[in-house]
């Protein structure tokens, strides 16, 4: 097959860290708050300011709280878990790497008694009928290791009695989220926004205040997860007074990421980004014989972690090390050309392409890199079976 003659212009399709955002330069971090205290009052208004902006642009509803808390998404989800459950039954879904990390934590550490355990294989979900959000609920909203998304929130209960606790590391800024059927909400600054990684986002509902501020967990709890003092919202993290040392210069990113999102329009303009990049992607699906979409139905397939399969015959009797060896020389051809970078299948889940299709991917890119991936499968293909005969 031809080698592609149309390069990418940003070959940087990562599921994290993501690309930056278009007209990212280092020069535009020249005012962040470095070589002083971040609790000194320019340091709190820089981080206040990072809250503020997510607040505006996302349009969370009155009442909601937001804040920056440590150790990236990872933290954000293992802070809620440690301080709110154990206070009613729990139903924990799984369908990839990191719920099924949430469901782990559950079993081995937190040991709860009353846990229902929903899981699913990579590219399915578990039957989200069966899930009873008057207990509580935690689950991600876009796996970003399987590339399958909810549908909805229809399966949650407007009067529901339990907390939903969602993941939703790949899925803010990409999706419409229903935020009022949510309580608490974690993500990262270096997906969807392309900024700087270490720091985590949370966003509470009013019920989840109610629950940090009426239960204490019979449990030890790390300083760096620690949301409440004396029965009490520790109003400092939501007002800029973060609970360890955060990275300044990161700070700044991400201000920078929320003012281009700002310019460019908002979250509409970044969720229409997005499935402008799976468009692009599910185009080239259509009209290829030998790839589809890890997700089984089309109703989840992600617009962001945009995960998908090898199902010619002749690579799928392969062994699984094989099947690994081979979409890693692929990936390999993709990364020499300057094509692409960092699109192999997480390391979890079965091998495979995986392509990051969030906002600050220009989803003309994603189209001028499907000719790219079709001339490396072939190429590859075509060594192998050289190499047999």
């Amino acid at each position: 097959m031809e080698k592609p003659s149309i390069k990418p212009n940003r070959p940087y399709f990562s599921s994290g860290p993501c690309a930056k955002r278009p007209g990212w330069d280092a020069a535009n971090l020249n005012s962040a708050w470095l070589g002083r205290s971040h609790r000194a009052a320019g340091g709190k208004a820089k981080l206040k300011a990072v809250i503020d902006e997510h607040v505006e642009i996302l349009g969370l509803p009155e009442g909601y709280r937001c804040a920056i808390v440590p150790a990236s998404d990872t933290g954000a989800v293992e802070s809620a878990l440690w301080n709110m459950l154990g206070a009613r039954g729990v139903d924990m879904l799984g369908w990839e790497s990191f719920g099924l990390d949430w469901i782990k934590d559950v079993k081995e550490q937190l040991k709860l008694d009353d846990v229902r355990y929903f899981e699913a294989p990579y590219g399915a979900l578990p039957n989200l009928s069966e899930v009873d959000t008057d207990r509580d609920v935690v689950f991600t909203w876009n796996g970003t290791t399987s590339g399958v998304r909810v549908p909805n929130a229809d399966w949650i209960k407007d009067d529901r009695e339990g907390l939903t606790i969602c993941d939703a590391t790949s899925a803010v800024f990409a999706y419409d989220l229903p935020w009022e059927k949510l309580d608490v909400v974690t993500w990262s600054w270096q997906k969807v926004l392309g900024s700087e990684g270490a720091h985590g986002m949370m966003v509470l509902s009013p019920r989840a205040v109610e629950r940090l501020e009426t239960f204490a967990p019979d449990r030890p709890l790390p300083k760096i997860f620690r949301l409440t003092k004396k029965g009490k919202l520790i109003e400092g993290a939501f007002q800029g007074a973060t609970l360890n040392t955060p990275s300044m210069l990161s700070a700044e990113d991400c201000l920078d990421a929320l003012a281009w999102v700002k310019s460019i329009g908002g979250v509409d303009a970044t969720i229409k980004i997005s499935e402008g990049n799976y468009k692009a992607v599910a185009e080239w699906v259509e009209k290829t014989d030998w790839i589809e979409f890890l997700a089984d139905d089309a109703d989840t397939i992600s617009y962001t972690s945009i995960c998908l399969k090898i199902t010619d015959p002749w690579f799928n009797e392969k062994s699984e090390e094989d099947r690994l060896a081979f979409v890693k020389s692929m990936v390999k051809m993709l990364e020499t050309e300057e094509a692409a970078y960092d699109i192999a299948s997480y390391r979890a889940a079965p091998a495979g392409i995986r392509i990051w299709g969030g906002a600050t991917v220009d989803p003309k890119d994603t189209a001028k890199l499907m000719p790219w991936i079709d001339w490396a499968y072939a190429t590859a293909k075509d060594g192998e079976m050289k190499a047999a005969a």
